[in-house]
């Protein structure tokens, strides 16, 4: 998973209104050539998987291209069914399955 750091908070008007936080591009990489399809599931989509798959150049990397508003989010890769932490997060937390998340700050 990879994204810029290009923090954009929201600006005040003159009236006082805040606007929306700046969406942030962030990609999602997935390394596994055996895997037939990688979505990616997590707090920014309500843990739907069939909400982001993962694209794949078919010698085994997968990708997907998305924005998000900057904050921190809990997420797993779907990889043929199978829910799996990303392998180049740089910070994970329990899960209450028994397993772990990967955690991804914007």
């Amino acid at each position: 998973m990879k994204h810029t750091h290009n923090h954009d908070h929201g600006r005040s008007h003159a009236d006082g209104q805040t606007t929306s936080p700046r969406l942030v591009p962030v990609r999602f990489e997935f390394n596994d050539p055996n895997a037939t399809t990688v979505c990616v599931a997590g707090t920014f989509n309500n843990w739907q998987p069939e909400a982001k798959e993962l694209h794949s150049s078919k010698i085994g990397l997968w990708w997907k291209e998305t924005a998000l508003p900057p904050g921190t989010y809990e997420y797993c890769f779907v990889v043929d069914g199978r829910w799996t932490p990303d392998p180049s997060a740089k910070d994970s937390t329990p899960n209450p399955f028994g397993g772990r998340n990967s955690v991804l700050t914007v």
